[in-house]
């Protein structure tokens, strides 16, 4: 039962004093390591707990292992979910869970927003040097008072760990810290671990963001002091810390330790956040010259294509006419009250409330046009398809990676979409537009130019994208090399820790 791991964190309140390799400074500092020798024969282990999905991976030396903790898939989403009970279940049977315990179930309560997790450019900072514009994204919590909730699902906690002001949330009548809300993913994480090498495990090397997502000034302190103490409700008690597309750099060099280059810049573009790193290195040694961050992930781009392609076949920009006190009149349907829930599927089963329904039913029933689309939201409301949605927007993404144009299907609301790559590069434009303005960033951070690149390490789920590989092949004609997208950077944290990097190197 993983929810006595959450008590005991839960339980446990301390204070906030970082220790020294958790001082804001590591996230600036050159660092520098080699490859040598290991003090100990023991097995390197990494753990890449990500926003939306989580790998792990164990180095013996010679060979990298990726962990099953998905089998037969080494990926696992980065869900928990409890019950009323709280019994927890984590990766895709906490999404499952979620989803059947919530079709069809009418909700009567408004929803609680947990927080807000602000995207910006990296520290706040624009391209040109000001205070940066960004985006606010709530995360969620449950329904007040919602008698027949059956469990709470929690992914995307790890956005929240750099906030403040944000440190706890209920959990039907208890109080739960967000450390605690974390736990159980890593305990699982850990026992797969344990399992797949035949032994206990009490230490790891840990990745993370360059920027943990937020604006104040001393998130990533925060958000590494409780991601540390999290690791260690669950059992990590030695722990080392390395920053993501440093991680990503340390495994493609030593899978390809002939390859050329002194100047290195690593484009770890995932799920939630988009990271980079510049390094120089002269033989087996190499010094971090820089790392830049920002809130820009594959989860951005999903919503946008859900916004653009979905939402007008769910009845946006249609009218509603009716009939209040007497008089007719007649309206845009209101499908703003619905955009936020449907992009957000953790949460989209709050639209099954009579508030909601009652507007989509009467415009479902109406003779006007458009009620085929009202239709297929009221379906996607009470069999909670929002999900699903997503699921066929990863998978036509992937076909566009591979063709010029592509289907988005999704059978249970009868739709499908026909888009050619060049569409949807035109609904995407404004994050290519932040993806090139983080490469300037990080030149800049580097202070150096793209002709002083002299190899660029390409990682990371939305790094498949073709318009992402177009930018940079235009930026860094002929230096530019995929790296194991979803695992690079779970390998190079097993590396990393095998060589002891990552306590007296790293930072």
């Amino acid at each position: 039962m993983l929810i006595c791991q959450e008590e005991k964190a839960n339980s446990a309140i301390k204070s906030t004093i970082l220790p020294p390799r958790w001082c804001p400074l590591l996230f600036f500092c050159e660092l520098s390591m080699q490859f040598t020798t290991p003090q100990s024969s023991r097995l390197g282990i990494g753990i890449d707990f990500g926003t939306s999905n989580s790998a792990a991976a164990v180095f013996d030396g010679e060979n990298i292992t990726l962990v099953k903790l998905a089998a037969p898939d080494s990926v696992m989403p980065s869900a928990n979910y409890i019950d009323k009970a709280f019994q927890s279940s984590i990766g895709q049977f906490a999404i499952e869970d979620y989803i059947g315990g919530n079709r069809g179930r009418k909700v009567e309560l408004s929803r609680e927003v947990l927080g807000e997790a602000r995207s910006g450019t990296g520290g706040g900072e624009s391209a040109m040097g000001g205070v940066g514009e960004g985006d606010t994204a709530n995360v969620y919590g449950q329904a007040f008072d919602d008698s027949t909730l059956p469990g709470r699902l929690f992914r995307g906690t790890k956005r929240l760990l750099g906030n403040v002001s944000t440190d706890r949330t209920a959990v039907f009548e208890k109080t739960f810290r967000l450390v605690a809300l974390v736990v159980p993913i890593l305990v699982g994480i850990r026992k797969f671990i344990e399992n797949s090498v035949g032994l206990k495990v009490n230490y790891a090397c840990l990745g993370h963001p360059v920027n943990f997502e937020g604006t104040e000034s001393g998130r990533n302190s925060i958000a590494l002091a409780r991601l540390g103490e999290a690791y260690g409700y669950a059992g990590i008690s030695e722990q080392s810390f390395c920053p993501e597309p440093t991680a990503a750099t340390l495994s493609f060099l030593h899978n390809h330790p002939q390859s050329n280059g002194e100047l290195v810049l690593t484009v770890d573009f995932g799920g939630g956040t988009l990271d980079f790193s510049v390094l120089r290195r002269d033989s087996s040694t190499f010094q971090v010259q820089a790392t830049h961050g920002i809130a820009l992930g594959g989860d951005r781009i999903d919503q946008t294509i859900f916004r653009e392609l979905i939402f007008p076949l769910l009845g946006k920009g249609e009218r509603w006419s009716r009939v209040i006190d007497g008089s007719e009149v007649d309206t845009l349907f209101p499908f703003e009250e619905f955009e936020e829930m449907l992009i957000n599927w953790p949460i989209s089963y709050m639209l099954n409330q009579n508030k909601y329904t009652a507007a989509v039913m009467q415009r479902m029933n109406d003779s006007a046009s458009g009620a085929e689309k009202f239709k297929r939201l009221y379906e996607l409301i009470q069999q909670n398809y929002s999900y699903q949605v997503f699921e066929a927007i990863k998978e036509f993404k992937a076909q566009l990676s591979l063709e010029e144009s592509a289907l988005l299907d999704v059978p249970e609301l009868d739709i499908q979409v026909v888009v050619e790559r060049w569409e949807f590069e035109t609904m995407i434009s404004d994050l290519l537009f932040e993806f090139e303005q983080g490469i300037t960033q990080i030149l800049e951070k580097a202070n150096c130019v793209s002709d002083d690149i002299d190899l660029v390490i390409r990682t990371g789920g939305s790094s498949l994208i073709p318009a992402v590989k177009e930018i940079l092949e235009n930026q860094f004609r002929g230096k530019v090399v995929e790296h194991d997208p979803f695992t690079s950077v779970a390998a190079g944290l097993a590396i990393a820790n095998y060589y002891q990097l990552a306590e007296s190197d790293l930072y």
